[in-house]
């Protein structure tokens, strides 16, 4: 899809060799698990039903989770109208527009290429938000779909989900078992455990340093577009106060989607948290938007 976002060729470069890394691991996690289970289908079938769901229905997954509607132009017209001014701007396919009823100030862009993309927004962020506030964080999510980022977080994350998965079936597999299993069982299920842990923590890795650097990509992305980096830093600051007085239970409940929102549903306490965070520091972010700023406005950095 060719849109008046500005490519980002570095962008374009670590998601080439994030996704071939991925897919090294992938093949030798395959390779590893055949040999373990001894059964070449029962791998297929859970590999390629697993990617198959993930591919296809991520954006119906994610709508589920976070309570989000698809709303009509006549029930949401400030924020269709924002979305219509900007993908015009952009010159690219207007996605679907979705609430979320939460009160979580927060934004996320899902689907699996731009003719099925969705742009969700929380009620908390509307009502917290100016207008050119709300423009601001509304291209940032549309920055992710033109630079098809939102299919390539989709698909890499798959490699960390059904490790995920194959570290539990193998645990409760075990617990479940008991003293029934024999001893080979047991290692072998100990194996198993090992192998998916080991690619599930590479793979977490390298998604979240595709991701940190893909949010940079889109604040500039949004701010060049919009010519309003401030707006943008001002949203930023404001969702990010907001988010650290949002009740711990709800914040939960959001942070398996961290990789696609505006900004990471994290409370306060999070230092450690920050070093493997799908987002860069609120600090990082707002000095970037600083330097285009400067940019723009003809400064010397």
């Amino acid at each position: 899809m060719h849109s008046r976002f500005r490519p980002d060729r570095q962008l374009t470069a670590r998601m080439v060799v994030t996704m071939f890394l991925l897919g090294l691991l992938y093949v030798a996690f395959t390779a590893a698990l055949i040999v373990l289970l001894k059964s070449v289908v029962l791998v297929v079938v859970i590999a390629g039903g697993l990617l198959g769901v993930q591919y296809w229905f991520s954006d119906r997954i994610a709508l589920y989770a976070m309570h989000g509607r698809l709303v009509t132009p006549e029930e949401q017209p400030r924020l269709h109208g924002v979305v219509d001014r900007l993908c015009a701007a952009a010159d690219m396919p207007k996605p679907k527009v979705a609430v979320s009823h939460m009160d979580l100030p927060n934004a996320f862009a899902t689907g699996r290429n731009a003719d099925n993309a969705v742009v969700c927004v929380t009620t908390g962020l509307m009502r917290r938000l100016e207008p050119e506030e709300l423009e601001g964080v509304l291209a940032h999510e549309l920055s992710h779909v033109a630079h098809r980022d939102v299919t390539v977080i989709t698909i890499a994350s798959f490699l960390g989900v059904i490790a995920g998965l194959m570290v539990r079936f193998a645990f409760y597999s075990q617990l479940l078992g008991g003293r029934q299993r024999d001893q080979n069982t047991a290692v072998l299920l100990v194996m198993v455990m090992a192998v998916s842990a080991l690619v599930y923590a590479v793979s977490f890795l390298l998604i979240r340093a595709l991701s940190r650097y893909r949010e940079l990509a889109a604040d500039r992305a949004a701010a060049m577009l919009t010519a309003r980096p401030s707006a943008l830093a001002s949203a930023l600051t404001k969702v990010s106060g907001d988010i650290a007085r949002i009740p711990t239970e709800d914040l939960r409940t959001a942070q398996a989607f961290n990789a696609f929102f505006f900004t990471p549903a994290l409370g306060p306490g999070t230092v450690v948290a920050n070093l493997f965070s799908t987002h860069p520091t609120l600090e990082r972010r707002l000095k970037a938007l600083e330097a285009i700023s400067a940019e723009l406005s003809g400064e010397a950095p």
